[in-house]
């Protein structure tokens, strides 16, 4: 197989490609409303504090709700889920677009839209993340993983320059006009619609076993499960603790660039641009080399990579090597991510696989929350400060970690059997 066969091998799956091209799609949507959403309600308010309120709106249901998203992924067919939450952000999207271009738009609408349709991405996020393993197979999970973070990594990349140029463009020098923000929503709304088509053309609908239990059982199913695979639960686990500290760079960058590098707006668009970039390359990197053998101690290698790209990163004091580590950052980041979400899937049943990865998205919900006494610190005590000290425990975290659960380190490929085994 050749080196592009081989990065791309899950495409050759037809309904894999429509997962992956809508998947691509949503995530260019999203980036692209994040900066316009931000543009307006900082024009609308003057308080860095409505956006975070704003940014709490959409993360507070992937809390509240993830958990019954993974029991609707395991319950009913994953491709319904996802066409159904798609169709109503999208039109959810539309009415926003149109409130924004005929200027009867309010702080208030913002809240309202984000606890919905973050309310919808925590209900069908666990179908559309059990789908794609459902479909490449374990063979192909670790490239179909990479393939998918790849996509949030190109639209992170590339969606907020084109909001920021769309916004320029269409509004022909008046920095007050709403109406170019509102045809930039409708152009949102046209991304998420394709891909509903994507999702609608896809041929495979999800497993969906009949169920002759409580969704309230399946439930407590979902949690004794991860309890009881101390695995899973170590994965997990390094899913959130360790990739907490590697995230503050991202989270911190504008005062980095702020207090350290003493940069404007294009400072930090070359920072988070050489961030993406590394990214990128690191789920690209991930997705050619396929189903390796060593993913645990790959694993491992990673997150110590990550603590000392942090640590380089936070004592940096120019634009250029501040660029260089942020991009190391990024790409080990990525490994480590996408890595470790298709480990989790690989030991997974397919009959609870959507309760387990909801468990997973609940945690990354709480991840800005966990970031805040790194905020702090920062602010009290000094952002070279701050940031060292989140690379040192991101190591620290991974050495525990490989304390606490030594079969980590052993992982091979990653399959079921070859995980009970580990902890037999």
């Amino acid at each position: 197989m050749s080196r592009v066969q081989g990065m791309w091998a899950s495409l050759a799956f037809r309904d894999f490609r429509l997962l992956w091209l809508g998947s691509l799609c949503s995530n260019f949507a999203m980036q692209m409303q994040m900066v316009a959403r931000g543009w307006l309600i900082y024009d609308m308010t003057r308080s860095p504090m409505a956006l975070t309120w704003v940014m709490l709106s959409f993360m507070l249901p992937s809390v509240l709700f993830s958990l019954a998203g993974g029991v609707l992924a395991d319950r009913v067919h994953k491709r319904s889920v996802m066409i159904v939450a798609q169709v109503l952000n999208t039109a959810a999207t539309v009415v926003m677009a149109a409130m924004i271009y005929s200027d009867h738009i309010a702080f208030s609408d913002f809240i309202l839209f984000g606890l919905f349709n973050g309310t919808l991405l925590a209900l069908s996020m666990p179908a559309r993340s059990a789908m794609g393993p459902e479909i490449v197979g374990r063979e192909h999970m670790v490239n179909a993983m990479a393939l998918q973070s790849s996509t949030f990594n190109l639209s992170r990349i590339l969606g907020p320059a084109i909001a920021g140029a769309l916004i320029a463009l269409l509004a022909h020098g008046d920095t007050t006009s709403r109406t170019s923000v509102g045809i930039v929503f409708f152009i949102i709304a046209g991304l998420y619609a394709a891909s509903i088509l994507c999702t609608s053309l896809m041929h495979h609908r999800g497993k969906s076993p009949a169920r002759g239990t409580s969704a309230l059982a399946d439930l407590r199913e979902g949690i004794a499960y991860m309890r009881r695979e101390r695995l899973v639960l170590g994965l997990i686990v390094m899913g959130f603790v360790p990739m907490t500290f590697g995230f503050t760079v991202t989270f911190l960058m504008p005062a980095f660039n702020a207090d350290v590098i003493g940069g404007g707006p294009d400072d930090l668009g070359l920072l988070l641009t050489a961030a993406g970039m590394g990214a990128l390359a690191g789920s690209l990197g991930l997705a050619r080399a396929g189903d390796f053998s060593g993913k645990g101690r790959v694993l491992f290698l990673a997150g110590y990579l990550w603590g000392l790209f942090v640590v380089a990163f936070a004592l940096s004091n120019s634009l250029p090597v501040a660029m260089l580590f942020a991009a190391g950052s990024g790409f080990v980041g990525a490994v480590m991510g996408s890595l470790n979400m298709s480990v989790v899937q690989l030991a997974l049943p397919d009959a609870i696989r959507g309760r387990v990865m909801s468990i997973m998205m609940m945690t990354h919900g709480f991840m800005p929350i966990a970031i805040m006494p790194i905020s702090g610190a920062a602010e009290h005590i000094g952002i070279h400060e701050a940031l060292t000290a989140a690379g040192i425990c991101l190591g620290i975290s991974m050495v525990a970690l490989r304390w606490w659960l030594p079969e980590l380190a052993r992982i091979d490929r990653g399959h079921r059997n070859e995980g009970a085994h580990a902890q037999r």
